[in-house]
């Protein structure tokens, strides 16, 4: 139908299809433009940046987006959900109200049930360091050094399940198959040691948490990119030269292989996957040197052990105590080493009843917790000031987390708290925080985050940020999408930077 007096090119059949192919192509135009984030208004900063990764090195030492405020990470993680009400975070309200009902909260219904009345921790919380921060006589070791950490009390997580809980808090995830942070980490960063691995996991003396490599995995990316696991009880398995096989004989088979690989690269210079595999045996080899010679502790002076609680004895609860102190020791001198990301864990998954072998106290807590203290005080304070002397934490990121919080009430017929995920705390030290510092707080019992709410991709984004890494751009394409650690979630704490 034509408007009478009225003549538009559009409107005339023949202009119309003339019209059309110069519109298709610019429709085209533009959704390539936008693509490549070239479309005025768009940022062409946030594309994402995929580090490029040589198959036959894929350690190598990469630059990070800007300029790092930390060379290397140390995550201290406590499994079983360790309780901010009586570790860091203080409520006097708590101890004022205690034994009554929670306002709000009668019909309350949690993981395990139902609640009873309010309890305060029965620890007493007192005035720590220059600052005055007010830290539990749970952890009296680390309550010393409150005025060298950042308190971050108002995280907040997405599962009250420990599983899943500590698939999220370690890979950003609460479903398995996702990269944990240190992968994302040595996958931007690569090593600054070639005869170690980038990224060491370190299980608790106990055993593995709940769940186990999914906290150290690398998921979709690729498989340098895992973390190695051992500890001091545990060393890497199969290192060892067999007895039979004489040490010059040894060398001699090794150097034969290089020449046969080196060969075979030669033969197939574009096969990533051969490099890749090939890279993998050669660290492998040097790893039968250098992981003997950094996990043996007994060169330590008996001063040191001493510090950490190495040399702890008398009952069960000290042995472990001595075990957790020396894979403290592991610790430090994989740091020391250029290791990029070392992750610490504190608890095991469940072996021989609620809350024996981790913090998951909700039945008897101040039993349960007095043991979960005793092992993780002394060697945790003595890593974070052993660090300092030395000058690690110039350049070294200690990140302490766990899965989630407990509740402020007991649970009912019971004298333990039930799982949180609604607000807890964790705490940020060493190089890019502030110290002493805290940010953020859960309201006046400790049930909810209640001011500068945080997320668990926030914590992260914070973590990457101070490796000098945009957790908005770094990226590895998996099945059509950009995936990120992050998600398409999380702001940097800028408040707690330093």
């Amino acid at each position: 139908m034509f408007l009478p007096n009225h003549k538009h090119p559009l409107l005339d059949r023949r202009g119309f299809f003339a019209q059309s192919a110069t519109a298709l192509g610019g429709m085209a135009l533009a959704q390539l433009l936008s693509q490549d984030r070239l479309l005025k208004g768009e940022e062409a900063e946030k594309t994402p940046i995929r580090p490029k990764i040589d198959a036959a090195n894929p350690n190598n030492p990469r630059q990070s987006h800007f300029e790092p405020r930390a060379k290397r990470v140390l995550m201290i993680f406590c499994a079983g959900a360790c309780s901010h009400l009586d570790t860091f975070d203080y409520k006097p309200e708590l101890i004022r109200l205690h034994g009554q009902p929670m306002p709000g909260g009668e019909k309350l219904v949690t993981f395990q049930g139902a609640q009873g009345a309010l309890n305060r921790s029965p620890w007493e919380f007192r005035p720590r360091g220059a600052s005055g921060k007010m830290v539990s006589d749970l952890v009296p070791r680390l309550a010393e050094l409150a005025d060298d950490l950042c308190f971050i009390h108002s995280l907040t997580g997405k599962t009250n399940t420990h599983g899943p809980g500590e698939n999220y808090m370690n890979t950003g995830y609460t479903l398995d198959g996702f990269p944990s942070v240190g992968a994302w980490t040595t996958y931007a960063l690569g090593s600054e040691n070639e005869n170690l691995p980038a990224y060491v996991a370190i299980p608790d003396p106990r055993g593995a948490p709940q769940s186990s490599g999914n906290c150290w995995n690398p998921g979709f990316l690729p498989a340098a990119f895992q973390g190695t696991d051992f500890n001091a009880k545990k060393p890497v398995r199969n290192l060892a030269r067999p007895a039979a096989i004489r040490p010059e004989t040894d060398v001699a088979t090794r150097n034969f292989v290089g020449r046969l690989n080196q060969h075979q690269l030669e033969r197939f210079p574009g096969d990533t996957e051969l490099a890749a595999r090939i890279s993998s045996y050669e660290l492998a080899a040097k790893m039968q040197l250098s992981v003997p010679e950094v996990s043996d502790i007994s060169s330590e002076p008996a001063h040191v052990l001493k510090a950490y609680g190495a040399d702890a004895t008398g009952d069960s609860t000290q042995d472990i105590k001595a075990g957790y102190a020396r894979n403290c020791i592991l610790a430090r001198r994989l740091l020391e080493q250029g290791v990029r990301f070392v992750q610490l864990f504190n608890g095991a998954y469940q072996v021989g009843g609620e809350g024996t072998s981790n913090w998951d106290g909700h039945k008897v807590l101040q039993k349960q917790y007095t043991v979960h203290g005793e092992i993780f005080d002394q060697p945790t304070a003595a890593l974070l000031a052993d660090l300092k002397q030395r000058g690690l934490l110039q350049d070294t990121l200690v990140v302490w987390c766990t899965e989630f919080g407990r509740m402020p009430t007991f649970q009912a017929g019971a004298s333990g708290r039930d799982h949180n995920p609604s607000g807890f705390t964790g705490w940020l030290a060493g190089a890019g925080v502030k110290a002493p510092f805290s940010y953020g707080a859960t309201d006046e019992f400790g049930y909810k985050a209640a001011e500068n709410i945080s997320s668990v991709y926030d914590f992260h984004a914070t973590i990457l940020h101070i490796l000098g890494l945009d957790h908005e751009r770094l990226s590895f394409y998996h099945n059509g999408i950009e995936r990120r650690l992050t998600d398409v979630h999380g702001n940097v704490l800028r408040d707690v930077l330093a």
